[in-house]
């Protein structure tokens, strides 16, 4: 439930990694936003129905 003033953008929609960041662990490489998504580092998320979006870290160009 966001309390946010614009309100964070709902897990189900495209900018959803926008949301504020409620809880974070940088240690165990993860954080929880408003909108109860959990984001890892390497750009994977875990949403709240248990979905899973795989990591979209963009590729180094190669040289």
């Amino acid at each position: 439930m966001c309390t946010h003033t614009p309100r964070c953008p709902t897990a189900d929609s495209p900018d959803r990694e926008a949301a504020h960041v409620v809880a974070a662990h940088p240690e165990q490489g993860w954080s929880l936003l408003c909108n109860a998504v959990v984001l890892f580092e390497d750009t994977g998320e875990l949403l709240p129905d248990g979905r899973v979006v795989a990591p979209h870290r963009p590729v180094a160009a190669l040289a």
